[in-house]
């Protein structure tokens, strides 16, 4: 039973509840929501997965931001190491979506610099929608022709990905409210670009211990992001944070 301990209430967060902590706000600009869990001593993975450290609240957190969102984006990194085959929400999503205006079925988009994906994985063979690729026009060219047969391949910079074209072109697609399921490397760009408008970190109640990575790599930013917490909800000793970038 997930409970809410800021706000305080000793009421169990159905999932109308977790609609509404969740909600996006109003803009006309893509608004970029971060979703990770962690050990409690920091560790990103567990056994090599993230999925090891998620408990059974964590995953009803994890369907209900997926279906609010309008677009899932995630690293190359990612895809090689999760699989991400199939759909990505169940019948009972597709049905919410619909009710509330939304694609049955949020868009998909990955960030690859070096396009190094294969495009007759899973992946790409099972999608529910046609991938989005967003890549620099520095990648290589015959990985480009391959997976442009599977996907839509869109620069967004040269020798790297910019943080700033890939909003620019999610918006333009009016894809506004962004899921991001990572990997730590797209938390560090987009942290480093002031693109990031909340985190939604998941402690899970372990010590994994390891050499794993963190949940964001990279240079730091020039300046460390401030975040407020807007809720924190908890069950069976994991805690579900939400923060929000300050003004």
């Amino acid at each position: 039973m997930i409970t809410s301990l800021i706000p305080a209430s000793p009421a169990a967060i159905d999932d109308d509840a977790l609609h509404r902590i969740y909600a996006y706000p109003a803009t006309d600009t893509p608004y970029v929501r971060f979703n990770f869990v962690a050990a409690a001593d920091g560790a990103a993975t567990s056994g090599g997965f993230s999925a090891g450290l998620g408990n059974e609240g964590d995953k009803r957190i994890f369907t209900v931001l997926r279906r609010l969102a309008d677009v899932v984006l995630v690293g190359a990194g990612t895809i090689r190491a999760e699989g991400y085959e199939g759909e990505l929400v169940d019948d009972a999503a597709r049905t919410w979506r619909s009710a509330h205006g939304l694609a049955p079925h949020p868009a998909v988009a990955v960030i690859s610099g070096s396009l190094n994906l294969d495009p007759s994985s899973g992946f790409f063979q099972r999608a529910p929608v046609r991938p989005v690729i967003l890549t620099g026009t520095d990648a290589p060219a015959g990985r480009r022709a391959a997976l442009e047969h599977v996907a839509d391949v869109v620069d967004c910079g040269s020798d790297t990905v910019q943080a700033s074209a890939v909003l620019a072109e999610l918006g333009r697609r009016g894809l506004l409210k962004v899921l991001c399921e990572g990997g730590p490397a797209v938390l560090g760009s987009l942290t480093r670009a002031g693109a990031v408008d909340e985190l939604c970190l998941s402690i899970s109640p372990l010590l994994a211990g390891g050499d794993g990575p963190r949940i964001s790599v990279g240079p730091s930013p020039e300046d460390a992001v401030p975040l407020a917490l807007s809720s924190l909800l908890t069950e069976e000793s994991a805690l579900y944070t939400l923060y929000r970038r300050t003004p």
